[in-house]
Parts: C-alpha cells; structure tokens; sequence
C-alpha cells in the first residue's frame, strides 16, 4: 500500500515493457522548436538532448538514447522545457504530445499543472502582503484567520502554528498532499477540505506535534495559508495570485484558477497515469489552490525563479524586497527556506511537484540560471536529473548533486527492457551480496516495481513481484499489504484477506489493513 512520496529524486515507476529495438534506433521523431530566445543557442539544446546520461544494464555495454526515445522508454506524452542563465531566460522548448496517443503537439505555451510548485509561488504573495501589512510570520496564524482557526489542542499549548512554520514545513500540521478530484466528483470548498467533511476526500488538516520541532512536509499547512490570505485580503484566492505575483511578473500563462476555465482547456496538456493512460477528463480539480492549483508554463515558472534571484541582489522588489527575498532563501527548518526547497549542502532553490498525471521540477540558482521542466505522465520524473545533469554540463553550472542510478532505477530498467522475471532474478543476487551498510536494497525496490505494474494493468506481473517481495522481507509488513492490494486486484478475495490479516499482525498500527479488510467484508481479527 504504502508507496515513497514524490521528490526531485527520479522515483520507481513502470509504464510498459519496451522493445530493445527501441534503444538502438534512430531517433525519427525531431521535434520542433516553438520558440528560441536566441539563436545562438541552437546547438546548445542539441548538446542538451543528446548530452544524457547513458542507460546502463548489468553485464551490457552503456548506450546513449536521446531526449525523444527516454520519453517513449517511460512512455511520457509530452516535455516542455525553459532554460535560463546569467539572468535571463536563454531558450525553451517543447517535445511530444498534449494528450497520450493524440497528435497535437505540445508547445512552449502548453499548460500543464505545476503542483506542488505551487507552493513557493503561494509563499511570495503571502510574503508580499506580510510585508506590506506588517504582518508578524512568527504570531500566532490563528491571529490573522477569520473565517477558520486552527483547532488548538495539547500540541499548541506552547507552541503556536505561525505563517513562518507553515511555509517551511514546521508547524506541525496533517495532510502533506492531495489527490484531487476526478470530472465526476464534487468538488469541496477550502473549509471542507480544512475540516476534512464531505465531499473532501482527504483528512481534516491538523496539529498533530509540536509546532517547531520537526520538518514535515504539509500541503495542509499551505492550505491554511490560502485560507488566511482570503479571509485578510477578501478576494478570491486565483485574483490574490494574479494582482500579487502572476500579473507583475508577467506570467501570461498561468493562473491559479480551479478548476479550470473552458476557455483555457484547449491550451493544457492531459495527465498521462503509469503506463499510458490518460487521467479522468484530462485532469484532476485541486480547490487546495495553494499547495496544489497552478497552472502553468516553465518558461513562467523561469520568472518566479529569476525574479527570487534578482530581488535577492536587490535588482527588483516586483514582489518582495531583497531582505524578505533572502529570508524565503534561506534554510527556516531541515530542508526549506520560505516556500523554496533548501536542502543542506546544495546551492539550488526550488521546487517539484506531482499531481495525477503530471511531474515537474524547477531548479535553480542565485546567480540567476536554472532549469523549469515540466511533463504530463506520472513517470517524467525519471527525466529529471539526466536533463537537469546535461544542462548543468553544458552551460557550466554547479552546485546541484546528481543521484546516480541506483538499484531501483536498474531494476526498473531491467524490468522494462529485459522483462520481470530478469529484474526480480537481479535483484534477488544483488541482496544476497548486499552488505548490512547498503542502504539501497530494500523492500521499497520491489515494492515499487509492483505498484508501476499495478498500475500499467500488468496484474499478473505485479503480483509475482509482490510474491517475491514477501519472499524476501518476510516480516515486513508493508510488503505484505501489497501483496494483498495485488490479490485483490487479481480477484483473489481469500488470499488478499489473509495477506491483509497477516499485514496487521506485522504492524498492529496498520489502518489500511483494517480498513481494507472492512472493505473486503472480513473482520480484522
């Protein structure tokens, strides 16, 4: 059941087994470019698109695939890219399809939604407002909400929930994503979603430690946010983004609209699940704005990046003056500064974001160059660090470390190329070697594995994986919970209850053993 959340980290997923034949031909499909800022750079983005990272197999010798043919490896529909450097956005460029298996082609202006990106976003209007109605980011946010409180309890004795804390991922709040609302559910309103009441199909958004005292990521805690600005500014929150941070920096192609108006859908791109297909009426409603609601371009999402860089130098003051800048950019809690990642060690800024059937990253650097990449699939994640590693290497820049390839990527790989059955081969002599210092061989590799197979319609696969997985981790409870889920897809009732039940007697704490067990109408003991 339980899967790793989503991060700049190229995460494991599978959308379909591919051709070997694939990795050895011409690349047929040139793209176009839309849109060149300059010239000059033309032969930059070709060393760019075929300056990736090889891919590499066991025993096999590295081989080289373009931008295009690791698109159609991952089964990605569409890649839009925005490149900027020295302070200035140098080029962009599109690849591939709006819709997975249509024909119109994705372009530089092609909406796609920039999920949790929205949240650095969100930050600079609530930093504008902060500063411009001297709001204190460390009084308590109960002091600035109307219309909702946070719900005090014995966590917030002390400690108060404060703009700072929410922005950096510190105040102690439940929900840290959501998943949004397919084209035939009921879309809640803010409160609904902040109290968790129907049709809300997430928690109620509360305190549940100790405000300060640990880094946990919450889009609930954005959420609370959104509901602030409101209540303080008395407008709505798109037209609070738009007057404040859209508008000024001259971001034509975004809006923070929910959900999307008809006379822009033509212009976005469709979320693309693993393994090809499309999402629900192209997307998923997010009325949590905040965290979650922005659509957008990368070349726009450029902007926001130089415009945080400038202000930093004291160039511009567009949204925020250079103290307040410097402030969002530096660390407040393990790993972010005021709504922009700050991870310890590392020179970049920015964020990435997942939304059902969307990946995006935004990188970037106080010297004013970076990277925007955005795709409609679930799996354009594992485009990221090779794009961003051939970027970096062609204009020069440091200070953003590359994740090599580890075993889930090869077992990924495997798996994708060569099939199941020589992953799961793979992986099962690649643990027997492992050492107790290797931190990579876990059951998180298969588990992984199975749910991109799960999720591909590869039923049969999916379940083998989870098979061997408990084969393996014979006391890991999650394990078992997934071979359960694979069970009951495959229409086995009595061995998904039994993995079920077997899953709660590994972790006692398991609430969705209970509650599929309830499902499956099986009593948990």
């Amino acid at each position: 059941m339980h899967r790793r959340p989503f991060s700049r980290l190229v995460s494991v997923a599978l959308s379909g087994l591919v051709a070997v034949g694939l990795l050895t031909a011409a690349d047929t499909r040139e793209p176009t470019t839309q849109w060149l800022a300059r010239p000059s750079e033309a032969a930059r983005i070709a060393r760019v698109e075929q300056g990736l990272s090889p891919i590499t197999i066991p025993g096999e010798e590295p081989r080289k695939l373009s931008l295009t043919q690791w698109m159609e490896l991952y089964g990605v529909p569409g890649v839009s890219i925005a490149v900027f450097d020295k302070g200035a956005l140098v080029w962009a460029k599109a690849y591939g399809v709006k819709h997975a298996g249509g024909s119109e082609a994705v372009t530089v202006d092609t909406l796609f939604q920039a999920a949790s990106i929205s949240k650095p976003v969100t930050a600079m209007a609530a930093m504008h407002h902060a500063e411009k109605r001297k709001w204190s980011l460390d009084a308590n946010i109960n002091d600035t909400l109307v219309s909702w409180k946070v719900p005090d309890n014995e966590f917030t004795t002390e400690q108060k929930v404060t703009l700072r804390r929410l922005l950096s991922h510190s105040a102690g709040t439940t929900a840290s994503g959501f998943r949004g609302y397919s084209s035939t559910e009921p879309v809640p309103t803010t409160l609904q979603v902040l109290d968790g009441e129907k049709p809300a199909n997430s928690p109620a958004v509360r305190v549940n430690t100790v405000p300060g005292t640990l880094t946990r990521y919450s889009g609930g805690g954005t959420t609370i946010v959104q509901q602030m600005l409101v209540d303080q500014l008395k407008k709505p929150f798109p037209v609070i983004m738009k007057e404040t941070v859209l508008g000024p920096l001259g971001m034509k192609h975004s809006t923070f609209e929910q959900p999307l108006p008809k006379e822009l859908e033509p212009l976005a791109a469709s979320g693309t699940y693993s393994g090809g297909k499309s999402v629900e009426g192209r997307w998923h409603t997010y009325p949590e704005m905040a965290p979650a609601g922005l659509w957008t371009t990368p070349s726009d999402l450029a902007r926001v990046a130089l415009e945080m860089s400038k202000a930093t130098k004291g160039q511009s003051r567009r949204v925020v003056s250079q103290a307040m800048a410097k402030q969002m950019l530096t660390r407040q809690s393990e790993a972010f500064g005021i709504g922009f990642m700050r991870r310890p060690g590392q020179e970049w800024f920015g964020h990435g974001g997942g939304n059902e059937g969307y990946r995006c990253f935004l990188m970037a650097f106080e010297s004013g160059s970076g990277v925007a990449v955005m795709t409609n699939s679930d799996d354009g994640s594992h485009l990221f660090d090779r794009l961003i590693a051939s970027v970096m290497a062609e204009y020069g820049w440091k200070g953003y470390t590359i994740t090599p390839d580890g075993i889930g990527m090869t077992t990924d790989l495997l798996a994708r190329i060569k099939g199941t059955d020589a992953a799961l081969a793979w992986f099962k002599t690649r643990k027997s070697t492992a050492t107790k210092e290797d931190t990579q061989v876990t059951p998180d590799v298969l588990n992984e594995l199975g749910y991109s197979l799960l999720h591909s319609g590869k039923v049969p696969d999916a379940v083998k994986v989870f098979e061997a997985n408990v084969e393996l981790y014979p006391t890991n409870a999650n394990a078992h919970d997934s071979l359960a889920e694979g069970y009951a897809e495959a229409g086995r009732k009595d061995d998904a209850i039994r993995l079920y039940k077997k899953a709660l007697e590994l972790d006692p704490k398991s609430t969705n053993a209970v509650k599929m067990l309830e499902k499956l109408g099986a009593a948990p003991k």
